[in-house]
């Protein structure tokens, strides 16, 4: 499958997957595998989210980064390679994930980790595991916070669903992986930028995710996300109502032997180095596995004569070296 037009990342109504034949479902499989070998974006639509969820958490995350820095800065984590808490602008460099140095990123960020602990827990799992710290302002964060993530949730697992039968996989094939997930939601803010900002500085660096997949909230007003095609140029994903934007990341990559691609992304601001563009937010939940999940070559993205080309790894441990990478 080839995209027709570059600036446009294909839709998929999961609807026709979780309430559709078996016929239905196995064209909507066929064709994010075509999506996800071509490029790691797709749109999902019709997913059946309440409009009062999205709205309360969007409305939540614009007063939070109203607030001032120093009443945000009241919920920064104590330990700075804690991965839960509020980070402050330039705090953090996404490009070095990839070993590349850049000047810091032109954000802040809000995050919690999962919001359920596993039964046994070690002290070595306080990184994913750890209390998540809650703002008292504004009013009924948590409550918010909770409903959005809990929806997130649901929404992943039935993707993943989808991408397991577009693997030719059982639908409950992923289920396993996810009984202890360790999954984060983090909001964005993005503020305009008055003063001129450094050569190669974005607000996002280019960067892939770390994890299973990511469900992005995007602002319907202001752009600035860019893929990276396979020829070399950025592309613009343009927001649409009521679709959330998915991607991949660099573990389902491994998990399917590199069947589907982890596309590099970043949020550029203006051309003008001397000013950035308007404030700009978004919401984003990143699922990924169970802590203790080994992460191998599935069965049907690799011949029987041939090798995987990754040793397998532990979740938990990969994530967490990617995430303290990036840490300034």
């Amino acid at each position: 499958m080839k995209m027709k037009n570059k600036e446009s990342i294909p839709s998929i109504d999961i609807q026709s997957f979780l309430t559709g034949d078996d016929k239905s479902r196995l064209q909507t499989g066929r064709l994010v595998d075509d999506i996800c070998r071509e490029v790691g974006f797709l749109k999902i639509n019709n997913h059946d989210i309440d409009q009062s969820i999205i709205d309360d958490m969007w409305k939540l995350t614009t007063d939070f980064f109203s607030l001032p820095d120093k009443t945000k800065s009241q919920f920064k984590p104590s330990d700075s390679n804690n991965p839960r808490g509020y980070f402050p602008m330039q705090s953090e460099t996404l490009t070095k994930s990839r070993g590349v140095e850049t000047p810091p990123d032109l954000k802040e960020a809000f995050s919690t980790g999962p919001i359920k602990k596993p039964r046994t827990k070690n002290r070595s799992d306080d990184f994913f595991y750890g209390d998540n710290i809650w703002p008292s302002s504004p009013e009924n964060f948590k409550e918010i916070w909770l409903k959005y993530y809990q929806a997130m949730e649901v929404l992943s697992l039935n993707i993943m669903s989808l991408f397991a039968v577009s693997l030719n996989l059982n639908k409950d094939y992923f289920a396993k992986f996810y009984s202890h997930h360790i999954s984060a939601l983090r909001a964005l803010n993005y503020p305009s930028i008055k003063t001129e900002h450094l050569p190669n500085q974005q607000r996002a660096g280019a960067h892939t995710d770390y994890g299973s997949l990511t469900i992005l909230l995007p602002d319907m007003n202001v752009g600035g996300l860019e893929v990276k095609r396979s020829d070399g140029s950025w592309s613009p994903i343009k927001p649409e109502k009521d679709t959330f934007i998915i991607n991949i990341g660099d573990m389902m990559a491994r998990w399917t032997n590199d069947r589907w691609v982890s596309t590099l992304h970043r949020v550029i601001g203006s051309d003008n180095t001397r000013a950035q563009s308007k404030r700009r937010q978004s919401i984003a939940y990143f699922q990924n596995p169970n802590y203790d999940a080994n992460i191998s070559c599935l069965p049907t993205c690799v011949e029987s004569d041939d090798k995987a080309k990754y040793r397998d790894i532990k979740a938990g441990q990969y994530l967490m070296e990617r995430f303290k990478a990036t840490i300034n």
